[in-house]
């Protein structure tokens, strides 16, 4: 019996001191990708910064963006704000804070964001679930990719194999000859909900290669597994960014900058391998087998391990898109 009481206090120790390190404030350092209710996604980086704690947050559209002011409540619960301006009108510009509650269980967590709601009557609250993310890990060998056998993914045709992401949105997309034209033009007075397009199918890793021609101060994307933004702007004489042609939209900065004018076609091929992204826009290499740490603005998922679509952005301006091929990488 005292056998059996030590072996069970033994355990007990160790039980206490397991949850112990699991609710400690260093372990929220690192990567989480996060779920918002109603079917978007985020993104959070948190990270030591020169002895300060920091963090970087992706939520729902547009960029990676530091937070305005991030600490820890208690050893599991951290707490974020972010600060954005909108118009309310022609003479004044409003500040909102957003305050991000995360509350962790190993690695896991499910939390809210809380704004004002826009018209002052109150706090909108929306809720969140995320899940730690594993560092993508050094660069593959692209040397040693087996490739399947490539699936045009347009016929040039018609739109077989692509649907909308949302059925109740309107399709700007048609076929003009041979080429996948997306033209979101909105009637007089009146302003339409554009939607975006995707593949029926769904893919893992893969090198992906298309022809798009994008007018003058014009704009679109391609994502790929219906997460990682390869962005597809007009951006022709400006410096290599991470928001201009090419770039994965605000996480990876092409090297070089690549471009041709607005409203001539440019190739591009792009390869998906192990959570790393090589772009090669009009012959030249602007990134170079660079890992993605996450979800773009955008995305429509959230897990990084999952195979998902191609989708194409057609809710921004007017695009056209031909010779769409993708080449499966076999594992």
């Amino acid at each position: 019996m005292k056998k059996l009481n030590f072996f069970l206090t033994a355990l007990l120790a160790v039980l206490v001191l397991t949850s112990a390190a699991q609710n400690t404030q260093n372990d929220f350092f690192g990567m989480w990708t996060i779920e918002i209710e109603g079917g978007s996604v985020g993104w959070l980086g948190v990270n030591d910064n020169k002895g300060y704690l920091d963090a970087d947050l992706l939520w729902q559209g547009g960029s990676v963006v530091p937070v305005a002011n991030v600490y820890f409540s208690d050893e599991k619960t951290l707490v974020a704000t972010r600060t954005y301006e909108i118009n309310k009108n022609d003479q004044r510009k409003f500040t909102v804070t957003q305050t991000f509650t995360f509350t962790r269980k190993g690695d896991k967590f499910s939390g809210t964001m809380t704004e004002p709601a826009r018209d002052g009557s109150g706090i909108v609250t929306t809720r969140f679930t995320g899940w730690r993310l594993p560092d993508p890990g050094p660069a593959p060998d692209l040397s040693k990719i087996k490739y399947g056998t490539p699936v045009q993914l347009f016929n040039g045709k018609d739109l077989s194999g692509w649907r909308l992401i949302n059925p109740k949105q309107a399709n700007g997309f048609k076929v003009v000859n041979g080429e996948l034209v997306n033209d979101p033009v909105n009637p007089e007075g009146q302003r339409v909900n554009f939607g975006n397009l995707r593949t029926d199918a769904e893919f893992e890793d893969f090198k992906l290669t298309l022809e798009v021609n994008v007018p003058e101060h014009s704009n679109s994307g391609v994502y790929l597994r219906g997460m990682y933004e390869v962005q597809v702007v007009d951006s022709y004489g400006s410096k290599p960014d991470s928001h201009n042609m090419g770039a994965v939209y605000s996480r990876i900065t092409p090297t070089v900058a690549a471009e041709k004018k607005g409203g001539e076609w440019q190739s591009m091929e792009i390869i998906l391998y192990n959570r790393h992204i090589s772009v090669t826009l009009n012959g030249v290499k602007i990134i170079d087998n660079q890992p993605v740490y996450g979800p773009t603005g955008g995305a429509m998922q959230a897990d990084v391990m999952k195979a998902g679509p191609i989708y194409l952005q057609g809710d921004h301006g007017k695009v056209s898109y031909r010779n769409i091929e993708l080449t499966p990488i076999v594992k």
